[in-house]
């Protein structure tokens, strides 16, 4: 199972019907494992974009220190 949910992970712009086949299944293992793997894999996915969020805020600051800092490159631009 976990070998061919990797397989499927693999498709571009998966949709529910590309897992429903396993998560719908009459055996309730089957069902389980498949949620178990794709719990794994949104997991892994929603760590790396806190990550992703992290630097880009370390980097760049958050939502006020960007909003003032577009203010004030208009101001001087409207004073040159």
């Amino acid at each position: 199972m976990t070998i061919r949910l990797r397989e499927l992970n693999k498709i571009p712009n998966a949709t529910y019907d590309t897992f429903k086949k396993a998560i719908e299944n009459e055996s309730p293992e089957i069902c389980a494992n498949a949620m178990v793997g794709l719990t794994k894999v949104v997991t892994y996915l929603l760590n790396r974009q806190i990550q992703s969020l992290e630097k880009a805020f370390l980097r760049e600051g958050g939502l006020r220190e960007r909003m003032t800092k577009a203010r004030l490159n208009i101001r001087n631009k409207e004073q040159k």
